[in-house]
């Protein structure tokens, strides 16, 4: 795929893993929408591209808030008309050993509020931007850690521990994945998940108290690999372990698990935001209107 003018947005790419895709993709010509939590980071890695000759724009958000992800969703669709690709790739690690539970603003657990809820709710807010774009593609930056969720306890009040906890998000990311390629056959817009390498050099991994042995150019590669490669196009719903097509745990290709999983995200996530709504109202007596 030319990325050349393309609009892409890439959550958590102020730092890590997102911010190398960021540059390489401003550096290949497309527009790059960043977002972190940080403003100051943000500003820095506009500068970046910027100064390589890209555009880059920053929005800020706390994706422990759904309204936030909402207010993002909503900052996206204001400034701009299409969205060529959309990259899920903020998260949380398992903080090591001594991770204490933890709840989003909306009272989940933090690690599946973050690292799951939010890409969910994004995505879903996104989605008439992306078909409108399309041929457009959806990533989802996953993992090879997974663990079943267990759906009599989805926000692990007994048993914790931060790697389950970040497992069985990296897990949810996946079912997402999949049952969401089901839906979107046909629309033009392909949806497909990744771990795109073991134990980067990434905060995410140090803080976890664990050694890095993978660079964050190689997760860079695996993820632009999915974003860009002509051998993908039109193909969706699939897991790659960095480069190559791998299988994610078996809950994944459960489709009564998937419609749980979906069942309980639309619960969470709540009815569509006002924005939204809003903007499909618009478009829709748009389409009345020149039919």
């Amino acid at each position: 795929m030319d990325l050349k003018n393309k609009t892409i947005l890439i959550t958590g790419s102020t730092d890590g893993v997102g911010r190398v895709v960021a540059r390489r993709l401003g550096a290949a010509g497309a527009r790059v929408l960043l977002h972190g939590r940080d403003a100051a980071r943000g500003k820095a890695t506009v500068a970046e591209i910027e100064a390589a000759g890209g555009k880059a724009e920053f929005l800020a958000a706390d994706l422990a808030s759904l309204a936030e992800v909402r207010r993002l969703a909503g900052a996206v669709r204001a400034r701009t008309d299409r969205l060529d690709i959309l990259i899920n790739n903020a998260g949380i690690g398992t903080s090591g050993q001594n991770a204490r539970r933890q709840v989003s603003v909306d009272g989940y657990e933090l690690r599946f509020a973050v690292n799951y809820l939010a890409g969910f709710l994004l995505t879903s807010e996104l989605l008439s931007l992306l078909k409108a774009s399309a041929p457009a593609r959806i990533l989802n930056v996953a993992s090879a850690g997974q663990q079943a969720i267990d759906f009599d306890d989805v926000m692990l009040t007994k048993g914790y521990s931060g790697v389950r906890a970040y497992c069985q998000s990296k897990l949810a990311q996946i079912l997402f994945t999949i049952d969401l390629a089901e839906q979107l056959k046909g629309s033009g817009v392909t949806v497909n998940a990744l771990h795109p390498a073991s134990y980067m050099d990434t905060t995410m991994v140090r803080q976890a108290g664990v050694t890095p042995w993978s660079s964050v150019e190689t997760g860079a590669d695996a993820i632009l690999n999915l974003a860009a490669s002509p051998t993908l196009e039109g193909r969706s719903g699939l897991y790659l372990d960095g480069l190559r097509e791998s299988r994610a745990d078996a809950q994944a290709y459960d489709a009564g698990a998937r419609q749980k999983l979906r069942e309980l995200s639309l619960d969470l996530g709540g009815p569509a935001s006002p924005e939204s709504k809003k903007q499909e109202s618009k478009k829709q007596e748009s389409k009345e209107h020149n039919s």
